[in-house]
């Protein structure tokens, strides 16, 4: 490369999310109104945003919760048709008290429902790269580490 040109770079939308728990194990899904599917609590980080910060805000925004989340589970390198470039990462936001799971709001229209599912039936309400990034986080947060993912799978596995 000659002169002062920049050589190509990535930009990828960013976006974070949280899982909460219950006392069973199961996971906390969300019904986006939008979406044909359940996800996580979360979204896309804001210019000038840490994805830690945008997984808290989510977090209040969607489910008016005020909650300071814990390790970061997974960070997952997943491109998407027609969407481009994603990073993706998901924080443990621990279990849910009864008393939090009584103060849960959907204030702002963006969800319809929330329900708590085994991990063993993900895939039977989210699509498959959603249902392996979440699996792979949750064997992360069982074994108490962070793991790198592409595509919702760990490479080194």
């Amino acid at each position: 490369m000659t002169g002062p040109e920049t050589p190509p770079m990535a930009a990828p939308r960013i976006a974070a999310g949280a899982l909460f728990f219950d006392d069973e194990g199961r996971v906390l899904l969300v019904k986006p109104h939008y979406k044909n599917h359940w996800d996580i609590p979360g979204g896309y980080v804001e210019p000038g945003e840490s994805p830690r910060a945008a997984c808290i805000r989510e977090i209040r925004e969607e489910l008016g919760l005020t909650i300071a989340v814990g390790l970061m589970l997974v960070i997952d390198w997943a491109p998407a048709s027609g969407e481009g470039d994603k990073i993706l990462f998901i924080f443990d936001a621990g279990p849910l008290s009864n008393g939090e799971r009584e103060s849960i709001t959907l204030s702002d229209g963006e969800l319809t429902e929330w329900r708590f599912i085994s991990v063993n039936v993900l895939h039977d309400y989210m699509p498959a790269r959603l249902s392996r990034r979440v699996s792979t986080a949750v064997v992360a947060r069982n074994a108490g580490r962070s793991v790198y993912a592409e595509h919702g799978i760990d490479p080194l596995l």
